[in-house]
């Protein structure tokens, strides 16, 4: 594989450095890796290419002091101002941000934040929305729009509230807080915290165990689990057997089920 983009534009780049894994770096970093319509290009993109190469992941990652800091507030407000009526920001731009968060957790295949430093407003939602996080220890991450007179509109306030439950949501939504690393490790929301020069190799190493797994078993686990959180239990539970029953006899299962017997490694990877 090469690191050369399969996807550029001003503000990320898509590479596959190895084989199956992709990764999306946010490069606007200037303006801390706002959500510009061009970096949203890049995550529609991203998420249409690894459908269609079956990715077996997809990191993101920024570049400078952000991971992402959110909603470019030049469309707001200033000279740049092109969505200062309700309707218009709502349908030209903060729909997309909430349907193109909610396609990742959608998505077959794995996706994995690796947080290299502010993680704030759409940032954490967009880090809220992968399966995994990896984060810097002197990341931030947050929903401070109540600083602002706004709202996490793209699913960061559903997704904290299900991550920390109600009373830390509560509390660090309406105090905007900003959360540091080991206080987002304390409550269930990293896989690792991590030297800021090891984020983005940490990430690497989860894809590649990632890769090592069943991807079609993956698929279905990650269905079925965020299909679960809407459900009752006895609903949950036919969903997770019916999930089960969709492998039974393919040829993952086979090669799950012969390594098994032969005490060996399944070579799901080398599909």
């Amino acid at each position: 594989m090469s690191a050369e983009p399969v996807f550029a534009n001003e503000a990320a780049r898509l590479t596959q450095p190895e084989r199956g894994l992709w990764l999306l770096q946010m490069q606007r970093e200037p303006e801390m890796n706002t959500l510009t319509h061009a970096l949203l290009d890049a995550i529609e993109t991203a998420i249409e290419t690894c459908r269609r190469e079956r990715a077996r992941a997809l990191v993101f990652t920024g570049t400078g002091r952000a991971f992402c800091c959110g909603a470019h507030l030049r469309y707001f407000a200033g000279p740049e101002a092109e969505l200062t009526e309700p309707q218009a920001a709502r349908d030209r731009y903060l729909a997309r941000i909430a349907a193109l968060f909610d396609r990742l957790e959608e998505c077959p295949f794995p996706t994995i934040a690796a947080v290299n430093g502010f993680a704030l407003g759409g940032g954490c939602e967009l880090a809220l929305s992968c399966d995994l996080r990896v984060l810097a220890d002197s990341a931030r991450i947050g929903l401070p729009e109540t600083r602002l007179g706004a709202i996490a509109g793209a699913g960061g306030v559903q997704k904290l509230l299900r991550h920390v439950g109600r009373g830390k949501a509560l509390e660090w939504i309406l105090l905007a807080r900003q959360i540091d690393a080991a206080t987002a490790d304390r409550h269930g929301l990293t896989s690792a915290v991590v030297p800021q020069a090891e984020v983005l190799p940490t990430a690497m190493t989860l894809a590649r165990e990632l890769r090592a797994l069943g991807p079609q078993a993956i698929a279905q686990s990650k269905a079925t689990l965020y299909a679960s959180e809407d459900a009752d239990l006895r609903s949950a539970r036919r969903y997770g057997v019916d999930a089960l029953a969709l492998l039974v006899g393919g040829a993952e299962w086979h090669e799950g089920m012969s390594a098994f017997v032969e005490k060996r490694q399944p070579r799901f990877d080398a599909w």
